[in-house]
């Protein structure tokens, strides 16, 4: 088709189309497009009729053949009606359970009452390095079981109002209550030489003790 001679066009290039062309060459882009992505036996709303033609089953549409109903559904009317369905289907769907959490079976045992300890101060004699030594004694220990500790900072606590000086040393064993000793927040040295433990099974005491040796200052 010869565009040369029309208003705004120019020798060579053609030119301007009018908005009839522009569509029909709009709708012929979607088509071919959406002969690439789309396959038409897994649509559930093409459909096609007795007379030959075929129907949009969401917008009730009736289109000549396949592109020109390809063509429809990249349209902004079958997109909004296939936006709706969704959120119809989404609201009338029944809402489904929250999947299950993993179930973890808590232990229960009876708590026979605190552990026997001494707690000694030391100083290490070439340094000046202060350190605690902890001596838990559980002599009714579950068989198996070996005693447990660890560090808590002030404000995981919620037995005293949170002091940033003070952390605290638990320890645990079943079927004894956890106790906690309150300890300047300082840094703690963890060479293994001077941050150590000793279950003594024979004796159930964990020692000869916990010590725990403070930085100096």
């Amino acid at each position: 088709m010869d565009f040369q001679h029309r208003a705004g066009g120019k020798t060579g290039v053609g030119g301007v189309a009018s908005a009839s062309e522009s569509n029909r060459d709009r709708r012929e882009r979607l088509r071919q497009l959406a002969l690439e992505t789309i396959d038409l036996n897994k649509d559930p709303y093409f459909m096609k009729n007795h007379l030959g033609s075929y129907e949009c089953k969401l917008c009730l549409t009736l289109h000549n053949n396949e592109g020109s109903y390809l063509a429809h559904t990249q349209g902004k009317k079958h997109q909004a009606n296939l936006a709706r369905r969704a959120a119809k289907e989404a609201k009338e769907a029944p809402a489904q359970p929250a999947p299950e959490k993993a179930r973890v079976d808590i232990k229960k045992f009876v708590k026979i009452g605190r552990p026997g300890y001494k707690v000694t101060k030391q100083r290490d004699p070439d340094n000046g390095q202060q350190s605690l030594l902890f001596q838990i004694d559980y002599p009714e220990i579950v068989e198996g079981i070996a005693p447990r500790h660890r560090f808590m900072a002030a404000y995981e606590q919620k037995v005293e109002p949170p002091d940033r000086k003070w952390q605290y040393l638990l320890f645990a064993a079943e079927p004894y209550e956890t106790i906690a000793f309150k300890v300047p927040s300082r840094e703690v040295d963890k060479d293994p030489k001077k941050l150590w433990s000793h279950w003594n099974r024979e004796t159930k005491q964990v020692g000869n003790g916990r010590p725990v040796a403070f930085q100096s200052s």
